[in-house]
């Protein structure tokens, strides 16, 4: 699946990433994340995007991004956006969809192998026009749940796929491992002590 020659770039939906680890019962570990990709290839770059609630003071996700930030990651966020529905319901939306696409599109060109961390079937078109780029594309989710996490169209699609449960041991953390939460009034550290703070996220 993998050559040692390849230029490889991870595409990864944060949202559904997340989602569908947490049905596997584990967290990602990020650092051993990066570390695995780049013993299989030359990782160019790792991108990871997701959706901020920025009205709020605290994000549960933010100390995570700011993480990533700091230890090798390419991070693309946009606000949430609120809205209420026909039955004066609130609701939530946040899709990064446009902005992955746009950027493994224009990535493709320097790269060999896209490895695209999402289950969403909306990216099967994206898989396909990669290829006719003449690029390998890896689509990373899971069928072990039920219903599957993976779209599958998708996986039908993508050159390979990769079964995150089989991948648990190499990139995964007990959630029960994960650090605590921070106060309600934290905020991240400016110094050379936040690699040391966030060290086992």
């Amino acid at each position: 699946m993998f050559d040692p020659r390849e230029k490889i770039a991870l595409f990864i939906d944060g949202a559904n990433l997340y989602a569908t680890s947490r049905s596997l019962g584990f967290d990602i570990d990020y650092r051993r994340l990066l570390s695995d990709f780049r013993e299989k290839g030359y990782l160019v770059r790792a991108s990871y995007y997701t959706a901020l609630a920025e009205d709020q003071e605290y994000s549960s996700i933010r100390p995570l991004i700011d993480w990533l930030d700091y230890n090798g990651y390419r991070i693309v966020t946009k606000p949430l956006k609120e809205f209420t529905d026909a039955q004066g319901r609130r609701k939530v939306k946040g899709n990064m969809d446009i902005e992955l696409t746009v950027d493994a599109m224009e990535t493709a060109e320097h790269v060999d192998h896209i490895v695209l961390f999402s289950g969403d079937g909306d990216f099967r078109y994206l898989v396909e026009a990669l290829q006719r780029r003449g690029k390998k594309v890896t689509v990373a989710s899971t069928m072990k749940t039920q219903p599957p996490m993976i779209s599958d169209d998708l996986r039908r699609q993508a050159d390979h796929f990769l079964e995150l449960a089989t991948m648990a041991d190499a990139v995964g953390r007990d959630p029960a491992q994960r650090p605590q939460r921070p106060p309600r009034d934290y905020a991240p550290p400016q110094n050379d002590e936040y690699d040391d703070e966030y060290e086992d996220l």
